[in-house]
């Protein structure tokens, strides 16, 4: 199931508490609130109507702005977002509007999902299911992460990254499964 899917079989309410319990039923985590805020952001472009929806994007607005202020997670609603993502710290997270983040994916601080260029500003990530994102992690331009991929902590990632690898350094570079083992 897609993630555009998943969200239309979820109503906000629904969605909303999924990700809270996903937080560890805090409501008071920054990344709960940068998720709850995308959610009504999406909810409110299912009005119909520009006049009866100019409230709501009044107060999406003041809340997106709100939260990229006091916590730093810039996490705009046009980004399509899976479901029980966590967005584990604040601070200095940039998640470009046309990345997608799939199921069941952690990010931490200091984390950029953004294009590599101005000559292509639509390019974004994709990160598929159950993808884990260091501190300080890089992710740069129109790549596919595999599902369960993990990504190290400051990591500058340029390239796709299959699923279940884990990449790590500056430029990232993919780490097997036996070298893991091994150290």
């Amino acid at each position: 199931m897609s993630v555009g899917e998943a969200k239309q079989h979820l109503g906000l309410v629904a969605q909303i508490v999924e990700d809270w319990k996903s937080n560890g039923r805090d409501w008071t985590k920054p990344g709960f609130q940068a998720l709850a805020v995308h959610r009504f952001g999406n909810w409110r472009m299912g009005i119909g109507s520009k006049l009866v929806r100019a409230p709501f994007s009044v107060a999406y607005r003041t809340l997106f702005r709100g939260v990229r202020n006091l916590y730093g997670i810039e996490l705009p609603y046009s980004t399509q977002v899976g479901r029980r993502v966590v967005i584990e710290h604040q601070g200095a997270i940039v998640i470009h509007g046309n990345a997608v983040i799939g199921d069941d994916c952690i990010l931490r601080h200091g984390v950029t999902l953004g294009n590599r260029n101005r000559e292509r500003p639509f390019d974004a990530p994709v990160l598929g299911t159950g993808v884990s994102v260091g501190a300080g992690a890089k992710i740069l331009g129109a790549i596919a992460v595999g599902d369960g991929a993990q990504i190290g902590a400051n990591a500058v990632v340029r390239t796709d990254i299959p699923a279940g690898s884990v990449a790590v350094g500056i430029p990232a570079r993919i780490v097997s499964a036996a070298a893991r083992k091994a150290s």
